[in-house]
């Protein structure tokens, strides 16, 4: 496909992959809310939790694709809006999401376009199996994070936010089993 696509479609990829990579910068907020000294990026935290789904799904019998692809798209709004914590998202921001997501896309084939925006859709619905997945793996991914900032001196009460989160949204025995051998390390490194 890239071979017959005309010039003007392949500056819009371009534009899409540089839009991309304004989350290599975009610092989570989260962690720079608690005073993490050099806090992650969006794309840093993305990456970790694309790992974490291949490897879950492989393990559980998901499609790998699509739990990664799913992991990669979930943040991608950000790029536009900024990194929102949970308690900054309202009604308005997540038609600002929606509205950041379409525009993204929009630089995509049609046929990709499509595709990403209905996976990202579903994550944000929640509702099926891999929705499931992706968002509880995310946050296991945070713990691992906050475990990460712990090691590097950051103060434990800065990091319980972060913890409770992930515990409330873990809800699959096999996930809080994996959630729990974060924490367990967490408590024996200190």
């Amino acid at each position: 496909m890239l071979e017959t696509m005309p010039d003007a479609s392949l500056q819009s990829l371009i534009k899409f992959l540089r839009i991309t990579g304004i989350l290599k910068q975009t610092e989570r907020t989260g962690w720079v809310e608690v005073g993490v000294y050099q806090p992650e990026s969006v794309a840093d935290h993305t990456f970790r939790t694309a790992f974490l789904c291949m490897l879950y799904a492989d393990m559980e019998d998901l499609d790998p694709l699509k739990l990664v692809r799913m992991a990669l798209i979930h943040d991608l709004p950000e790029a536009v809006i900024g990194d929102l914590t949970p308690s900054q998202k309202t009604a308005e921001t997540r038609e600002d999401e929606e509205n950041a997501i379409n525009q993204i896309l929009s630089l995509l084939p049609k046929s990709q376009r499509e595709k990403y925006l209905e996976v990202w859709k579903e994550y944000q619905e929640g509702e099926t199996r891999e929705a499931k997945a992706v968002r509880q793996l995310e946050k296991i991914e945070m713990a691992l994070q906050a475990k990460e900032y712990q090691k590097l001196g950051t103060d434990d009460k800065n990091l319980e936010r972060f913890i409770k989160s992930a515990e409330e949204a873990t809800v699959w025995p096999e996930l809080k089993r994996l959630l729990s051998c974060v924490l367990e390390e967490r408590q024996h490194e200190l």
